[in-house]
C-alpha cells in the first residue's frame, strides 16, 4: 500500500509533486518543519491572504515615510487656496515625458465675488522627484527636507493638489499621508498593550484557577457589559481640554487597550486551562520554573499561532475605535491628523456637495480595514492544525 505524503512548497514558490514517494528530500523537509514553517506553507495557499498582507506592509511603509511623501506642509493653509479639486499629473509634454502640473489662476465669482484658483493650462509647472520643501525628521531622528514629489518654481498659491484642498486650503494627499501613520501606529500600539494585558491576564487566569480566576472572569464580564460607545463618551470627556496632542494620544491608546484585551484573555485562559495538565508544564514546574517563565517560555510558544491571528482581527477593531472617535470630537483633536478628524470635514452635506473629494479619506480606512480581516482569516486557516 503507498502513502500518500503531501508535500510543501518550494522556496522558489513551485509546489513538489503531490504523492510522489519518492522524493525523499521533500517528505524529511516536511517531517522537519517547525510549526512556523508549516504555518506560512499553508498561508501562502491562501492567494487573498497573502495579496492583504502585502497591502498592510504597503500601508505600513506609507506610516514609516509619511513625510516623505508628502508634498506639502499638512499643518499649512491659506484660505485663497480653499476647495481646489483633485488636480492630475500630466506625464508628457510636446511628445516626450515631462511630468508636469498646470498652475492656478485666480478667476472671482461674479455672483459671490469670491475668489476660486481654477488650473491654467497655460503654465506647466515641471515636477520633480526628490524635491525640496518643508523640513521633518525622518523616522524622528534625521531632520531633512527632501521629498518624492515636488514642483519646480511656482507660485505661492501653486501645488500637486493630487486629492484636492480643504476649506483650509490644507493639501489633503500630505493629510492623508501623516493620518495614515497616526492612525495605523494607534491601532499597532492599542493592540500591543491588549496584547500584553490578554496573555499575562489571561495565563494567569487559567495556569492558577480558583479566586484568582474568578476575580479576573468576572472583572472581564464587567468590562464586555458596558456600552461601548458610552463607555468611550465617559473616558474620552474626562481628558482635559489643556491636554497637548502627545498626551491625548497616549490616553486614546490606553482607552481603546483597556476594552480590546478582554476577548484575547478568554482566549488564552482557555488555552491554558488545557494545557496546564501537560508533562512539560508539570516538568517545568518540578524543575523550579517560575509562573512567568512557564507562561511565556513554555505554555504560550505552543499556540503562538493563534494569538498571531487573534491580534490581526483585533487591529482592525482598534482602527475603527479610533476613527470613530476621532470622528465623533471625542478622540484626537487638531492639530493632530488622523482618519477620524480627516471625515470630519465630510460631515457637512453642503461643503460636501461643493467638495466631494473630502471623501477620500474613507478609502483608506475601508481598504485596510478589509485587508487586515482578509489577512486574519488567512493567518487563522494556517494556524489550524487541521486545516
Amino acid at each position: 500500500m503507498s502513502t500518500t505524503v503531501i508535500e510543501p512548497a518550494s522556496s522558489s514558490g513551485s509546489s513538489p509533486p503531490v504523492g510522489d514517494p519518492g522524493n525523499a528530500a521533500a517528505e524529511a523537509r516536511f517531517a522537519q518543519a517547525t510549526q512556523l514553517q508549516l504555518t506560512w506553507w499553508r498561508f501562502r495557499r491562501h492567494k487573498l491572504a497573502l495579496v492583504s498582507l502585502i497591502i498592510v506592509v504597503l500601508f505600513y511603509l506609507v506610516a514609516a515615510f509619511a513625510d516623505f511623501l508628502a508634498v506639502s506642509d499638512p499643518h499649512a493653509t491659506d484660505a485663497r487656496r480653499s476647495f481646489i479639486p483633485p488636480q492630475g499629473i500630466h506625464l508628457f509634454d510636446e511628445g516626450g515625458f515631462n511630468p508636469h502640473v498646470y498652475g492656478l489662476k485666480g478667476v472671482r465669482d461674479p455672483r459671490t465675488f469670491k475668489l476660486a484658483y481654477t488650473p491654467d493650462p497655460a503654465r506647466k509647472l515641471p515636477v520633480r522627484l526628490f524635491a525640496r520643501g518643508y523640513t521633518y525628521h525622518l523616522f524622528g531622528l534625521f531632520e531633512t527636507d527632501i521629498h518624492l514629489l515636488g514642483l519646480e518654481g511656482g507660485g505661492r498659491s501653486d501645488g500637486i493638489f493630487l486629492l484636492g484642498t480643504d476649506q483650509l486650503g490644507r493639501d489633503l494627499y500630505s493629510r492623508m499621508m501623516v493620518a495614515t501613520r497616526i492612525s495605523l501606529l494607534i491601532g499597532l500600539a492599542g493592540v500591543t498593550v491588549s496584547l500584553f494585558l490578554g496573555v499575562i491576564l489571561g495565563g494567569i487566569s487559567g495556569l492558577y484557577g480558583g479566586w484568582v480566576d474568578t476575580l479576573i472572569q468576572r472583572l472581564i464580564e464587567v468590562l464586555r457589559s458596558i456600552p461601548t460607545i458610552p463607555l468611550w463618551m465617559g473616558l474620552a470627556a474626562a481628558l482635559p481640554n489643556t491636554w497637548s496632542v502627545t498626551q491625548v494620544y497616549l490616553a486614546i491608546t490606553i482607552i481603546i487597550s483597556l476594552i480590546g484585551w478582554t476577548e484575547l484573555a478568554r482566549v488564552v485562559r482557555g488555552r491554558f486551562l488545557a494545557l496546564r495538565e501537560e508533562d512539560f508544564v508539570v516538568a517545568a514546574e518540578l524543575a523550579g520554573a517560575s509562573q512567568m517563565r512557564i507562561i511565556l517560555r513554555h505554555m504560550l510558544p505552543s499556540f503562538a499561532s493563534h494569538v498571531i491571528a487573534a491580534v490581526s482581527l483585533a487591529l482592525p477593531a482598534m482602527i475603527v475605535s479610533e476613527t470613530s472617535l476621532s470622528f465623533l470630537g471625542l478622540g484626537l483633536r487638531p492639530p493632530a491628523i488622523s482618519w477620524g478628524i480627516l471625515l470630519q470635514d465630510a460631515q457637512n452635506i453642503q461643503v460636501l456637495a461643493g467638495a466631494p473629494w473630502l471623501l477620500s479619506a474613507a478609502v483608506p480606512v475601508t481598504v485596510v480595514i478589509l485587508a487586515f480581516n482578509f489577512l486574519g482569516d488567512g493567518l487563522r486557516d494556517a494556524a489550524d492544525p487541521y486545516g
